[in-house]
């Protein structure tokens, strides 16, 4: 980590949003509250770090809008937790490979 670039650092924290929610969904389907809470809870952080590392001095509108969807991908989590709905993660987990597949295709 210490020696990852910034892009990089970007694409392990969007793997590891990935990752908890594939665990949450686990635990969500296995019954296991707290661990899809804690999971979840994880997921919440990791789109808390991705959003303060958004530029928008530079970004301008692209950097607003990827706030904004950081915000809707919070608010689903939340409300996925809430209902267990597991239907919630997986839209949640698309737009994030969304979002990681642009960033990926950027050269570093």
């Amino acid at each position: 980590i210490h020696d990852a670039s910034p892009h990089h650092l970007i694409q392990m924290l969007m793997d590891g949003f990935l990752a908890r929610i594939n665990s949450a969904k686990g635990a969500m389907q296995r019954s296991e509250i707290e661990m899809k809470c804690l999971y979840i809870s994880k997921a919440i952080a990791i789109v808390g770090g991705l959003n303060e590392a958004i530029d928008t001095n530079q970004g301008g509108e692209i950097a607003e809008n990827l706030r904004q969807l950081y915000d809707y991908i919070n608010r689903r989590l939340v409300q996925a937790s809430c209902e267990n709905n597991l239907e919630k993660l997986d839209e949640v987990a698309y737009l994030m490979k969304e979002i990681k597949e642009g960033w990926d295709a950027i050269k570093n």
